[in-house]
């Protein structure tokens, strides 16, 4: 089993950490500022503090053989434009001292090396899950903002950044892993999700990559990347994981790790009256929702599995892909 290289114990988030607290070096911070971390998921996610000038920001430090430096440039460029075309809120990228938005940072004694980016820190909370529902009208509205930006929007022309088709989710080179390398792979569970695999497949397959229902997309639209304020649309934060792959993906992505909630049906109803108030959605399309869904949910199976210094992944361990084969029981009594 692959498993991603931030999660390869205490050493390597030691040396991480030296690396963030490294990168400061590149800012216009004072020398009193320090770092704290604050998640590893993708990337290693670090709280900027300086005392000196009462700002907090926030450092991303990237994963090793994920990224190269012109796709990072390449996600930044979207997430600027989008700020600019739209008004939708984004946060600003910090450059550094040299004005570079890329730093690659080493650990002092030059044992390890990492690009990083620093963003300013957005206000806002996380929805609420009293609130989901109309968070998600919400959230409808503001996808179908950038969905209508990716149609319009000419990118640079040394723009690139992956696929999340079938093939770069689930193939030979299988971005986050295969899935049998998930937790709890029973006989009769590989078996359910070896048919679960190859349903979505072919409904992906005839629903097909017209450029109606494939772009640009964030790719990433969970709760943890949505920061909401009283009275305004919701912020979008982390798009690192942007790249090209079918629309109807944001709200597969929209559901990550709370699919089973029995809201879910009526947040996705309320994502669709968002989304259509802003931008047309065929009932054809709306009637394959949760292929994307389920979709979504076998690609989790597999960033857990290879994912394990993720808090959230030692949390759902197993349970979440026995959660997975109740709802592949459903969708195939459908769909398969």
């Amino acid at each position: 089993m692959t498993v991603h290289d931030l999660s390869g114990g205490a050493d390597v988030l030691g040396r991480i950490g030296r690396i963030a607290q490294s990168a400061l070096d590149q800012y216009d911070v004072s020398d009193r500022a320090e770092v704290q971390l604050l998640n590893v998921s993708e990337n290693a996610t670090y709280l900027v503090t300086d005392p000196d000038r009462d700002i907090s920001t926030v450092l991303r430090v990237h994963r090793g053989d994920y990224h190269s430096p012109a796709a990072i440039e390449s996600e930044l460029a979207w997430l600027c434009a989008l700020r600019d075309d739209t008004g939708i809120r984004t946060p600003q990228v910090i450059g550094s001292r040299s004005g570079s938005r890329v730093v690659q940072v080493a650990t002092p004694d030059g044992d390890d090396s990492r690009n990083c980016v620093m963003f300013e820190r957005l206000p806002g909370t996380e929805p609420s899950p009293d609130t989901l529902v109309e968070d998600f009208q919400a959230l409808g509205d503001l996808t179908a903002r950038m969905h209508q930006h990716t149609r319009q929007w000419t990118p640079p022309a040394a723009f690139t950044r992956f696929r999340w088709d079938y093939d770069a989710a689930f193939g030979a080179e299988a971005r986050w892993g295969r899935w049998r390398d998930g937790h709890g792979m029973e006989p009769a569970t590989v078996e359910l999700l070896s048919r679960l695999g190859e349903t979505l497949q072919r409904r992906l397959a005839a629903f097909g990559k017209g450029p109606e229902r494939f772009g640009l997309i964030h790719a990433d639209l969970r709760l943890a990347n949505l920061l909401v304020q009283a009275g305004q649309p919701p912020a979008v934060i982390d798009f690192d994981d942007c790249g090209f792959g079918w629309y109807l993906y944001d709200l597969g992505s929209a559901v990550s790790f709370i699919e089973h909630d029995p809201k879910v049906p009526e947040m996705i109803d309320a994502w669709v009256r968002g989304y259509r108030g802003r931008q047309p959605l065929p009932d054809e399309d709306v009637d394959e929702i949760w292929t994307f869904v389920l979709y979504r949910r076998l690609l989790l199976v597999a960033w857990i599995g290879s994912h394990p210094a993720a808090d959230v992944a030692r949390e759902l361990g197993a349970g979440y892909t026995a959660g997975t084969c109740e709802l592949a029981e459903g969708y195939l009594s459908r769909f398969g």
